[in-house]
């Protein structure tokens, strides 16, 4: 689930003084340019932006899975190519209602968003990052870092944006004679990851890349595999590089020093103590204060070990991967990928060319629609969804997911060839189905817990595989979670002991964040993101249109919680994962389990880590103990008092190799939450 756009866009703010000329005018670039959107091979949308004289419009609209965002764009620039006005409207992907605006009269710029208004005095040239805008605007900025001192700039609302180039290449015209000449580009320091984007040779724009998602000019669709893959490769070379910078393999026995260590069977703390390391296992838990010889040591001051947690709910990239290791994330269960893509990046994980957690790979399935996620294999029929369990099976997957446009009648054959080949099954529940229809298939788990209650508030034939799966959910405040249909279903998850993976944390986001505030899940580590990473966790993703739909929301949440609480209480077992790329979602989500569901932190440590380990039957991981996988992290505080503790981690080892989280934030812009403990060598 996506929950942002997913290329930077830009528009920038006229100074007064300019140390050198742009090197192109508007009138370089006036007429209509026209883009596909494509997610995976597959076309879900357009841009089409129209340059008359100073005015640029911009119309931006796609759909995968049901939703995208819709946004239309107008800017006007002055003589010299800076906006001098500018506006953007529509909705976002989840619906949020946009209204951007962006003014510069005499010396000063204003500007509101979802988070509220913004101003400035302008004596010197600057580039506001608007929170809502297509990828297209980025090269307005790029056209202006190009001439800037080291190409970067300072930016409104903070922080600065560099301009790096990456290569020049080639791509055959769209006429069938001669080449086109591209370069390639990447913007940094608005956000946590640089974006990236093409230009052809007269500076205008003609894609914006991702591993996943582009937008490219028509006429140029064939070229979008090479170019996303492109995207992959940059992403790739960057992640590679902070893996050498950061990566410490020592190459000789690592004593931890002076912990004591979080023992999921007893839900408890050990004495102080010392873990040894050798190569990728524990290899000894001795005294507090034993020595040996020829050891790095790591100094625990007495903190707490924990062994490494598991994001349940994942869909892995290299974007990620390190950000979950450092905040001691050191296992996934991708939920559903592009499966060439992740098993290059699980290539590199396990070669150490990467950081990142194990995986574990769920295969996707999903029916073809004007609806589909294109992701996995799309499906048109019983015998091709039977064929997609062969095919995930002959690669090795764990097992398979089910999706929103595949047909519901299929789920018996699909689960019983899927359960004779010994793989798991698990997912949402198909559009027209419902939860019922899925349990008596025998899936082993459930994906959502909205999935599982749109069943009890939902007519036969009311489509799921739009935004309804989500706004539906303001009906959940007038469930009785006493009543028949409701027990009838809590029935079929206990007899056929079937989970519960309910990515609460991304409920939390959807229903109870409001534009201008902090969403709640965030409070505790906004501070420490970069400028634009806090502006974004400050807007809604749902439209919330007055007092009575905000009531509704909030009172819907708290009825996904009761039935959770009553899920936890007739012993069903609650899966902990996010769909929100784990790392600090995932902190919220154990947390949540904790203040919600009346778990105490010694519990939710247990089922994020052993638990799960036992579920996945990873037999090697899950503890801190001799001969098991040396996967754990170091925090200064005591999370069995606690579960805040885990938010503040000073170390971890994802199979022998260290990490300090205080030294690596600073790439990519946060704060660090802790010291680095002292290391010797």
């Amino acid at each position: 689930m996506k929950l942002r756009l997913l290329l930077l866009s830009l528009v920038l703010v006229a100074g007064y003084s300019c140390k050198t000329e742009p090197k192109s005018s508007l009138a370089d670039y006036q007429g209509e340019e026209n883009y596909s959107v494509i997610i995976s091979e597959t076309k879900v949308g357009y841009l089409k932006a129209n340059t008359s004289g100073d005015t640029i419009n911009i119309d931006y609209d796609y759909k995968n899975n049901g939703r995208g965002p819709t946004m239309k764009e107008t800017i006007v620039l002055n003589a010299k190519g800076y906006p001098v006005n500018w506006q953007v409207s529509g909705n976002t992907t989840f619906g949020n209602a946009v209204n951007e605006q962006f003014s510069l009269e005499g010396g000063e710029a204003s500007w509101t968003d979802a988070t509220g208004s913004g101003s400035a005095s302008v004596d010197a040239p600057q580039i506001y990052v608007n929170q809502f805008g297509s990828p297209y605007t980025a090269v307005l900025a790029a056209r202006l870092l190009m001439d800037a001192p080291e190409n970067t700039l300072s930016v409104l609302p903070a922080g600065n944006l560099t301009l790096t180039k990456m290569e020049d290449l080639t791509v055959p015209n769209a006429s069938g004679e001669g080449e086109l000449a591209l370069t390639t580009y990447a913007l940094s320091g608005a956000e946590m990851n640089p974006s990236y984007f093409i230009m052809d040779e007269n500076k205008a724009f003609f894609a914006a890349i991702s591993p996943r998602y582009i937008v490219i000019r028509d006429g140029y669709e064939a070229e979008e595999k090479g170019l996303r893959e492109l995207a992959e490769n940059y992403s790739a070379e960057r992640y590679e590089k902070l893996q050498k910078e950061y990566a410490n393999n020592y190459n000789k026995k690592v004593r931890i020093k002076n912990v004591k260590v979080f023992d999921p069977k007893t839900l408890s703390l050990t004495d102080p103590v010392s873990v040894v390391v050798e190569g990728e296992k524990i290899a000894a838990i001795e005294a507090a204060d034993a020595t040996g010889e020829d050891e790095v040591v790591i100094e625990g001051n007495g903190g707490t070990l924990v062994p490494g947690l598991y994001e349940m709910h994942a869909h892995t990239g290299d974007n990620g991967a390190l950000l979950n290791i450092l905040a001691g994330v050191t296992s996934f269960r991708d939920m559903g990928n592009n499966t060439e893509v992740l098993s290059n990046l699980i290539e590199k994980i396990n070669s150490g060319v990467l950081a990142g957690p194990r995986v574990t790979r769920l295969g996707f399935i999903e029916g073809k629609s004007p609806y589909s996620s294109n992701n996995g294999i799309l499906v048109e029929s019983e015998e091709e969804a039977l064929a997609a369990v062969d095919t995930y099976d002959s690669l090795g997957f764990y097992g398979v997911k089910l999706y929103n446009s595949m047909n519901g009648d299929w789920a018996p054959a699909i689960v019983k060839k899927a359960h004779d080949q010994g793989l798991f099954v698990t997912g949402h529940v198909p559009a027209f189905s419902n939860a019922n229809d899925m349990l008596r298939a025998g899936y082993d788990e459930m994906t959502h817990i909205n999935q599982t209650m749109l069943g009890w508030v939902l007519e036969p034939d009311e489509d799921t595989r739009t935004l309804l799966r989500l706004t539906a959910m303001k009906r959940f405040p007038e469930l009785d979670l006493n009543s028949d249909k409701v027990q009838e279903t809590m029935d079929l998850f206990v007899a056929n002991k079937t989970a519960m993976d309910p990515t609460l944390a991304i409920h939390e986001r959807l229903m109870l964040s409001r534009n201008g505030e902090v969403t709640p899940g965030a409070l505790d580590y906004v501070d420490h993101m970069p400028p634009n990473e806090q502006r974004s966790l400050k807007v809604a993703l749902a439209q919330i249109a007055d007092e009575e739909e905000d009531k509704a929301y909030r009172d819907a949440y708290d009825k996904i919680v009761e039935t959770l609480q009553l899920m936890k209480d007739k012993g069903i077992l609650i899966v902990a994962g996010t769909d929100l790329g784990g790392a600090f979602n995932l902190h919220r989500e154990l947390e949540l389990y904790n203040q919600q569901l009346g778990y105490t932190p010694a519990e939710v440590l247990k089922l994020a880590s052993y638990d799960m380990a036992q579920y996945l039957g990873h037999e090697s991981l899950g503890s801190i103990e001799p001969g098991k996988l040396a996967d754990f992290f170091l925090v200064p505080g005591n999370p069995v008092e606690d579960i805040k503790a885990i938010k503040t981690i000073a170390m971890v080892s994802r199979g022998g190799t260290f990490y300090y989280p205080s030294d690596v934030y600073p790439a990519f812009g946060i704060t660090p939450f802790t010291e680095k403990p002292e290391v010797t060598e």
